[in-house]
C-alpha cells in the first residue's frame, strides 16, 4: 500500500497520506517503511475466543456476545498526527 501511494499516485507518506496497519508485525518497524500500526492483544483474544467457543458448545442457546479489547497505537514514520 505504501509503495502504491508513493509511486503510483505520487503521494508523500506521511505528508499527503497516512498509512496504518494492524498486528504490529516485526517487518512494520523496519526501514524504509516504519509502518504505524495497531498492536492487538492477540494472546488475550485467542484465550477469549476459545473460552467463548467452549461455552457455546456446552450451551448452544447462549445469546451472542460482543467483546472489545484495547489495542495500542504504535506511531511510526508512516503516519502523522493531525493538528487540532
Amino acid at each position: 500500500a505504501m509503495d502504491a501511494a508513493r509511486f503510483d499516485r505520487l503521494l508523500r507518506v506521511p505528508q499527503d497520506i497516512s498509512i496504518v496497519g494492524f498486528d504490529d508485525v516485526a517487518a512494520a518497524e523496519r526501514p524504509p517503511y516504519r509502518l504505524t500500526t495497531v498492536r492487538q492483544p492477540v494472546e488475550d483474544m485467542a484465550r477469549t475466543v476459545v473460552r467463548l467457543l467452549l461455552e457455546r458448545i456446552a450451551d448452544p442457546g447462549l445469546p451472542p456476545v460482543v467483546t472489545t479489547m484495547p489495542g495500542t497505537l504504535i506511531v511510526r514514520a508512516s503516519a502523522r498526527i493531525a493538528a487540532d
